[in-house]
């Protein structure tokens, strides 16, 4: 069973999203809270397994609350819940820790479906908000190209390719079974890669994967 937070000022968004959640046998609704500061107290006693964040509540904002429950909870996932006129904060709350974000308007199904694979460890991003971060993360359109996250160019070829294959969401052991080679080589290979990318996980790596191979991709052809 996967413990779900649910976390939103609005009291119509978090009854609506209960009501939905709980017709899904996997998925238990354990809470609910309406800003940052209360949402930390929740996961505190509650604990839940995944938190569904929205951006913009009073008291404290969800980034800030996203930030401190990834840096004291390391076993809780958080998901952010957005909409398209606040995609300017999503960047924000990745690099705090988020596993992901989603539109609150997105089907049902498909919502359940990203809890589930929040819960499993791998990066949710919904469907139309990758190309919205990587136009706000690629430089503008100029004559220059687009200039390169720091520590990209230290990357090996192999450590590229498994990026890439980070990016689209493959876990360690599909990396390896890919790539024929061992789980612990690609650990360590993983290790490498957030260390020269200068990130702390998964998700922010992928995250830059996804804004960069396919500008360096175009380039290549």
């Amino acid at each position: 069973m996967i413990r779900v937070l649910l976390v939103d000022d609005q009291n119509l968004i978090r009854s609506g999203l209960k009501v939905v959640l709980q017709t899904e046998p996997d998925i238990e609704i354990v809470g609910e809270a309406s800003d940052g500061q209360s949402a930390i107290q929740k996961v505190e006693t509650l604990m839940p397994d995944v938190v569904l964040m929205d951006i913009h509540m009073p008291v404290m904002d969800g980034v800030t609350a996203t930030k401190i429950i990834s840096e004291r909870f390391s076993g809780v996932k958080v998901l952010v819940l957005t909409t398209f006129d606040e995609d300017e904060y999503v960047a924000d709350a990745l690099r705090c820790g988020a596993m992901g974000y989603l539109l609150k308007d997105m089907p049902t199904e498909e919502l359940a479906a990203a809890i589930r694979t929040v819960d499993k460890g791998y990066t949710q991003i919904g469907p139309g908000l990758v190309e919205k971060i990587m136009a706000k993360w690629a430089a503008p359109a100029t004559s220059q190209p687009p200039s390169l996250p720091p520590g990209w160019s230290e990357l090996t070829p192999r450590e590229r390719e498994i990026l890439k294959l980070i990016s689209q969401g493959s876990s360690n052991k599909e990396i390896a079974k890919t790539l024929f080679i061992s789980e612990g080589t690609v650990k360590n290979h993983v290790t490498s890669i957030l260390h020269r990318l200068n990130v702390r996980d998964r998700t922010q790596a992928a995250i830059i994967a996804n804004s960069f191979l396919p500008l360096l991709e175009n380039q290549n052809e």
